[in-house]
C-alpha cells in the first residue's frame, strides 16, 4: 500500500451553529510523486470540508490537513453520534485509496416556536383559539401548554395539554376560553391572558434541565348580552307605543264625538238637551216593519262597486213616526275611491241616534261619514274593525238629504277566511226615528 492516512482524534464533539476542527495526516509511502484528492464522506459531508482539498507529496513525505466540522443550527441535524470519514484518493494509484474514520458527537440544542391564532376574539361567554407549536430543536421534547390570567374572570382549557414532538414536528392544540359569568348590560370588557408553551429536553426525568419556552399573549373581549344601543331602541319603541295608545287612538274618537255634538246642537230646538256618547260595539238595528230607501252608490274615480242604502222601520207610536235604520254597503278596489249613500225619502225627516261602522276585513284606507253637506267624522280604517256612535238627541236629516259613506281604499285586508280580499269592503248602519215632515 502506497498511501496512509490517520485522523488526529477518534472522537470530535461539535454543537450545531458552531465549528470544530481536527487534523488528518496523509503520507506517501510510494516511490513516485503522488497527488491526493481529499473529500469528507458520510453523514457529515454536507457540512464538513478539508483544507486544502488537494495535496502533492514526494515519496516518503507526509502533510497535515485540517478537517472543519460546521453543522447548521437546524432540526435536520439530529443530536447524537454519527460517523466521519475522509477519503484520500491518489491520482496515480487510485486502487490505494484510504478512508480514515472517526466519530462526530453532535450536541443537542432546544428551540421552540409557538403561535396563538387568533390573538383576539370576542363573544358573550366564551371563544375558541388555536395554539400551534413546532419543535425546531434537534432532539425530541415533551411540550406542555398552560394558560394563565391575572385575575379569576376566565377559565382556560386545552384539548391536549402535553405533546411529544420529534425534531421539526408541529402540532396544533385547541384552547377554549370561557368567562365565569355573563355581562347583561354595559360596554364590552377585554380580558387579557397568556399561553405558555414550555418544553423539557429528552431524558430529563427530574426536571432539572431547563427547556426553552415561549409566552403568547391573547385577549378575550366579552360582549354584553344586551348592548346599550338595543336598550335605547327598545325604550324608544315602548315610548312610541305608549304615546299611540294614550294620544292617537283617543283623538280619533274625540274628533268624531265633537263633530257629532256640533251637528246635533245645530238641529236641537231652543231649550232642548243633547248628550252624545261614543261607545263599544252595539246593535242599532230598528224594530219591526219595513220601509224602502232610495239611496244608491255613486262612483267617484276608479274603484269597485258601492251599493246604495236600504232602510227598515217599525211603527213606534201615533201618526207618521217610526223607528228606522238604513245600511250603506261600499266595496272599493285597491287605490280607488267610492261613495255609498242613503237618501231620506220625500216628505220625511230622519232623526239619527246611532251609527255602527264595520271594517270586518281589516282594510287599510280612509272612511269619511257625512250627513248632507255636513262632514261628521273621518276615520283611518286600520284603527278599527267595528266602531259605533250614539246620541241621546237625534241628529235631524231633512228630506232628500243623504247619509254618505266615502271610502278611499289603500290596501284590502284579510277576512276570517284567511285569504286576502281583492277589494275593500265597509258597511255603515244608521238608525233612529223616521217621521213625517210637518206641513
Amino acid at each position: 500500500m502506497t498511501t496512509s492516512a490517520e485522523l488526529e482524534t477518534p472522537t470530535v464533539t461539535v454543537s450545531p451553529g458552531t465549528e470544530a476542527t481536527t487534523t488528518l495526516t496523509v503520507r506517501n509511502d510510494g516511490d513516485i510523486v503522488e497527488a491526493y484528492t481529499l473529500e469528507v464522506v458520510g453523514d457529515c459531508a454536507a457540512w464538513s470540508t478539508v483544507e486544502p482539498a488537494r495535496v502533492s507529496l514526494y515519496p516518503g513525505t507526509s502533510e497535515v490537513v485540517t478537517v472543519r466540522l460546521a453543522p447548521p443550527r437546524s432540526h435536520e441535524v439530529r443530536a447524537g453520534e454519527m460517523p466521519l470519514g475522509v477519503r484520500v484518493l491518489p491520482a496515480e494509484h487510485p486502487e490505494s485509496v484510504a478512508v480514515p474514520e472517526a466519530t462526530v458527537v453532535v450536541g443537542p440544542f432546544h428551540e421552540l416556536r409557538a403561535e396563538l391564532d387568533p390573538r383576539r376574539r370576542s363573544g358573550w361567554l366564551g371563544a375558541r383559539f388555536r395554539a400551534a407549536v413546532q419543535n425546531r430543536g434537534n432532539t425530541a421534547v415533551d411540550v406542555a401548554l398552560t394558560g394563565k390570567q391575572a385575575g379569576e374572570e376566565l377559565r382556560l382549557a386545552f384539548t391536549q395539554g402535553q405533546r411529544r414532538l420529534e425534531p421539526g414536528e408541529s402540532a396544533e392544540v385547541g384552547l377554549r376560553v370561557r368567562a365565569r359569568k355573563l355581562i347583561w348590560f354595559g360596554k364590552p370588557v377585554a380580558w387579557p391572558f397568556e399561553v405558555v408553551a414550555a418544553e423539557a429536553a429528552e431524558g430529563d426525568t427530574d426536571g432539572e434541565q431547563p427547556g426553552s419556552s415561549e409566552t403568547l399573549p391573547g385577549e378575550f373581549a366579552q360582549l354584553p348580552v344586551l348592548p346599550r344601543w338595543l336598550l335605547i331602541v327598545l325604550a324608544a319603541l315602548l315610548a312610541l307605543l305608549l304615546a299611540w295608545f294614550a294620544l292617537v287612538r283617543p283623538a280619533v274618537r274625540s274628533t268624531a264625538k265633537q263633530a257629532a255634538n256640533e251637528a246635533a246642537q245645530e238641529k236641537t230646538p231652543p231649550g232642548g238637551k243633547q248628550d252624545a256618547t261614543a261607545g263599544g260595539t252595539g246593535d242599532p238595528t230598528g224594530g219591526q216593519g219595513q220601509e224602502k230607501g232610495d239611496g244608491k252608490g255613486k262612483p267617484n274615480g276608479s274603484g269597485g262597486a258601492g251599493s246604495g242604502g236600504s232602510s227598515s222601520g217599525a211603527d213606534g207610536g201615533t201618526g207618521g213616526t217610526q223607528q228606522s235604520s238604513a245600511t250603506i254597503d261600499v266595496q272599493t278596489r285597491s287605490g280607488g275611491e267610492k261613495k255609498g249613500t242613503y237618501k231620506v225619502p220625500e216628505g220625511k225627516v230622519f232623526g239619527i241616534t246611532d251609527i255602527v261602522v264595520a271594517n270586518f276585513q281589516g282594510d287599510e284606507g280612509v272612511l269619511t261619514i257625512s250627513f248632507g253637506e255636513r262632514k261628521i267624522t273621518t276615520i283611518a280604517l286600520e284603527t278599527f274593525r267595528n266602531q259605533d256612535y250614539h246620541w241621546v238627541t237625534p241628529i235631524q236629516i231633512q228630506q232628500n238629504d243623504t247619509v254618505t259613506a266615502s271610502v278611499t281604499c289603500n290596501k284590502p285586508g284579510t277576512p276570517a277566511t284567511g285569504t286576502q280580499a281583492s277589494e275593500c269592503h265597509q258597511v255603515l248602519n244608521v238608525s233612529g226615528v223616521l217621521s213625517d215632515l210637518a206641513p
